[in-house]
């Protein structure tokens, strides 16, 4: 394994779902087949281990991340530089809003990412993108109502990394995608 690439892959998951939403298991399967393999995890939020149905405030999001990301880099032996951040919508957010903040990390993964609520475009969630100094990867349906491509296309020009836009047919939830969704982030982190 060399030095620059990176070590494993922390996933989380959207606000309605759990860490075994059927997107992040595909996901994990197809990176952890790579040559060589991705160490994966799969996360939930406090609010969800909790038995919650409201989802945590970035703050309590954000330091919850700061920790698994340390624990698995610590199981790894490496630093969380060597970690690639991701997970669905919400999950994303807050894993890019972590990442602007501070937290080091290899890149993002970021699918389905909630760009602003739905029919409500005055209501970005970006004023941290030009904080984001690493890779990141977008998989995005092209009728998402949380950001369409070409809205995404526009907000994400504001991060200085490296950025990958990825748009499948489909909606916020791409149902039915999960192995395209998989096929694109095994893609992109095989290209690292």
């Amino acid at each position: 394994m060399t030095p620059t690439r990176p070590a494993g892959l922390l996933l989380t998951p959207g606000a309605g779902a759990s860490r075994d939403n059927r997107t992040l298991v595909s996901v994990e399967a197809a990176v952890t087949a790579l040559d060589p393999p991705l160490a994966v995890e799969r996360v939930d939020f406090p609010y969800r281990l909790a038995g919650r149905r409201m989802p945590d405030r970035p703050p309590v999001a954000v330091a919850h991340l700061r920790d698994e990301a340390a624990r698995m880099a610590r199981e790894l032996g490496v630093g969380t530089e060597r970690l690639l951040l991701g997970g669905r919508s919400y999950g994303g957010r807050m894993c890019s809003m972590a990442v602007a903040e501070g937290l080091p990390a290899a890149g993002l993964v970021l699918l389905s990412y909630p760009l602003h609520p739905p029919g409500r475009p005055d209501r970005l969630r970006v004023e941290h993108f030009g904080a984001i100094d690493v890779p990141v990867l977008f998989v995005s349906g092209d009728a998402d109502p949380f950001g369409s491509p070409a809205e995404l296309a526009d907000h994400a020009a504001a991060i200085p990394g490296p950025t990958t836009l990825v748009t499948l047919r489909g909606a916020h939830d791409l149902q039915g995608k999960e192995a395209q969704v998989a096929g694109a982030v095994a893609e992109w982190v095989g290209g690292l």
